[in-house]
This record gives structure tokens, C-alpha cells and sequence, in this order.
């Protein structure tokens, strides 16, 4: 009798276990090859060899953007590199990526940034706020963009036990944000087990220096996160579900769901047009050959159009995909003046003329 319920119990963990894996398969997209959907005028940006993770860009067109992120789990072509900041004036007209000096005092050395966003003070001050995870911790760096200098001054390092797994930012203030935490674990072996079970227990906090808060939670896998035009909704981008979520945003900075936009992709950052309100996401076709990389099989890149997100049909249009053999692992799309820049996890950034 005994080796019957052994029997039967392990039979039960089988089927349990097996279901897990197709679901597992199904929400990365395991099965999904793509069309390649082309655009004319790109090319490679040069310097930028480490990915370009998270993209800004300013109203007068200058870019930032986030290079050489270490993530548990995934690839990465240079482990023993500290990250980068790098700056594109998207007005010249061969566009190219500098380097910019971090003022010294900050720890170079650990410096593994994420997502990034910017806040533009009344006397016009940019201020640079950059996701950082030192030693897989995470913390929020600010710094204060000097122009001339092609430099970036360190201002402060936040820390907060609800900020423990950050995967983006949005910038509300010169010292108050939003931020997305992508795991409830920190731990990496009970971060891919939380992503295998499907536990929805990832949200975001509001920030600022008299209260820190929850203010929205119950996602898969919460990633990217943008801020409309009006400043009345948040987006957030639930990587493994599928979804894109708009927020109403409220005077005390909660934050209450209206809508939720299902799609076919899995969406990482999500920038927002200043003066159309599009949204664009850099998105991961088949998130198995993001994670489990194979040089064989190699991770696409995908970019899509959300237009007119608080309608009752908004438009989405896949504006370029392809497999791999140009860009792996697409994160982030973001564009000025019929120009676009595609960003990815670990690998390239592609700079095309819409």
C-alpha cells in the first residue's frame, strides 16, 4: 500500500512538474519564430558593444544610454566590466556614442546599470537617475548631467529594503520616482524558481525622501515603466505576462489600474513620445532564447508601436523584428525626429532613420 501512494504522489509531482514546463515554454514565447520585419537606413552603433539596456532621450535630443548590465541568469560578453553611461546627440548628423566622466568619489568599479530616467528641474538641471545593481544589490544612483563637460556629478545613492530587486525607474521629481521590482527574490535560484512557478509578487514603490510605499502590485514580472505626456498615467510593462498595464496616477502618488493591453511579445522598456503620447517597447520575441542563450540559436529583436493606449482599440504595430543575426535581445526602442535607436540587454544598439 505504502509503494502504491509513493507511486501515486510522484505520479501527481510528474504531472504538476510537466505542466509547469509548458507553461513556463508558453509564457516565454518558446515556440514563437519570427518575420522579419525590416528597416532601410540602420546601422550598428559604434562603441557600444556591452548593450544598451535603457534609453532617455531629451526634448533637445540628446540620448542617454545604459550600457554593460550584469543580470543573474542572463549573458553577458564582458562579467569583469563595470557598466557605462553613454551620450548620442541625435541632432548631428552622423549621431555617435561618447563615453561620459562620472565625477570622482563614485565606486566605478561595481557600477552595473539598469534602467535610467531624467528629470529636468525649472532652472533647466538634468538630473539623471540610473537603476545600479553593485554586487546584484540594488540601489538608485542620481547625478547631475553637466553638458559642457560631457560629464555626470554624483549626487546621492538611495537605498530601501521595498527598492530590492529594481529593474526601472521613472522620475517624478528631483528626488522622488517610481520604480519596478522584477523579482520578489534576490536570491538568483529562487528568482528563476519564482519565474517558473508564476508567482505574481513583483510591483512598484513610490520613492521619495519622507515616504516610501507599495503602490501597485500582482504583476508576473513588472519591468519597464513610463510616465504620459499629461503626467496623469503610469505604464508599466509586465514582461512575462504579456501585458502593459495604464495606470491612473493620484494625488497621494497611488496608483489605480484602468486598463490592461494584452499582446503577443514579451515587453521590456517602454518609452513614451513627448508629443503624441506613442509608446514604443523593445521587446523580446522568445524569451527561451533570451535566457537560455545558445550561439546557435540566437535571441531576435522586436519593436512595437502602441498608439492611442487610453482608446477603447489602440493601434500596435510590430515595426521591426529580427532573428538575431543583428540584434540580440532587444530592450528598449526610443526615437526623435524620424530617428530611432534600439537598445538591447547585452548586446548591440542599432541607430535607424525612420
Amino acid at each position: 500500500m505504502g509503494k502504491v501512494l509513493l507511486l501515486a504522489l510522484a505520479g501527481i509531482l510528474a504531472a504538476l512538474l510537466g505542466e509547469r514546463l509548458v507553461e513556463f515554454r508558453r509564457k516565454l514565447n518558446g515556440s514563437r519564430e519570427l518575420e522579419p520585419v525590416e528597416l532601410p537606413n540602420c546601422h550598428l552603433i559604434k562603441g557600444i558593444e556591452r548593450g544598451a539596456e535603457d534609453i532617455y532621450i531629451l526634448p533637445d535630443g540628446l540620448a542617454f544610454i545604459s550600457s554593460g548590465l550584469k543580470y543573474p541568469g542572463l549573458k553577458s560578453f564582458a562579467p569583469d566590466k563595470p557598466g557605462e553611461i553613454f551620450l548620442m546627440d541625435l541632432n548631428d548628423e552622423n549621431p555617435r556614442a561618447v563615453e561620459l566622466r562620472i565625477s570622482r568619489g563614485f565606486d566605478l568599479a561595481s557600477f552595473n546599470p539598469h534602467g535610467i530616467s531624467v528629470y529636468i528641474d525649472k532652472d533647466d538641471s538634468v538630473y539623471l537617475f540610473v537603476v545600479n545593481h553593485p554586487e546584484f544589490k540594488s540601489t538608485v544612483e542620481v547625478f547631475k548631467f553637466v553638458e559642457d563637460e560631457n560629464s555626470l556629478v554624483h549626487l546621492k545613492t538611495i537605498r530601501h529594503e521595498l527598492l530590492s530587486s529594481v529593474n526601472d525607474i521613472v522620475a517624478l521629481g528631483p528626488d522622488h520616482f517610481y520604480a519596478t521590482n522584477d523579482h520578489y527574490f534576490s536570491d538568483s535560484i529562487l528568482m528563476f524558481l519564482e519565474l517558473f512557478l508564476g508567482l505574481s509578487w513583483t510591483n512598484v514603490v513610490y520613492y521619495s525622501p519622507t515616504e516610501v510605499k507599495e503602490v501597485a502590485s500582482g504583476f508576473y514580472s513588472a519591468n519597464g515603466i513610463n510616465i504620459s505626456p499629461d503626467k496623469k498615467y503610469v505604464y508599466i510593462a509586465d514582461l512575462m505576462a504579456h501585458h502593459v498595464h495604464v495606470m491612473e496616477k493620484h494625488a497621494n502618488w497611488s496608483l489605480t489600474q484602468l486598463k490592461v493591453l494584452e499582446l503577443d511579445t514579451l515587453v521590456d522598456n517602454l518609452f513614451v513620445e513627448p508629443y503624441t503620447g506613442d509608446i514604443w517597447g523593445g521587446c523580446h520575441p522568445n524569451g527561451m532564447k533570451l535566457l537560455f542563450y545558445d550561439p546557435e540559436n540566437l535571441p531576435g529583436s522586436e519593436v512595437i508601436r502602441i498608439q492611442n493606449i487610453l482608446s477603447a482599440k489602440p493601434t500596435v504595430t510590430q515595426v521591426y523584428a529580427e532573428n538575431g543575426s543583428v540584434l540580440q535581445g532587444s530592450s528598449v526602442a526610443a526615437v526623435y525626429s524620424g530617428k530611432l535607436l534600439i537598445g538591447t540587454v547585452f548586446h548591440r544598439a542599432l541607430y535607424c532613420e525612420l
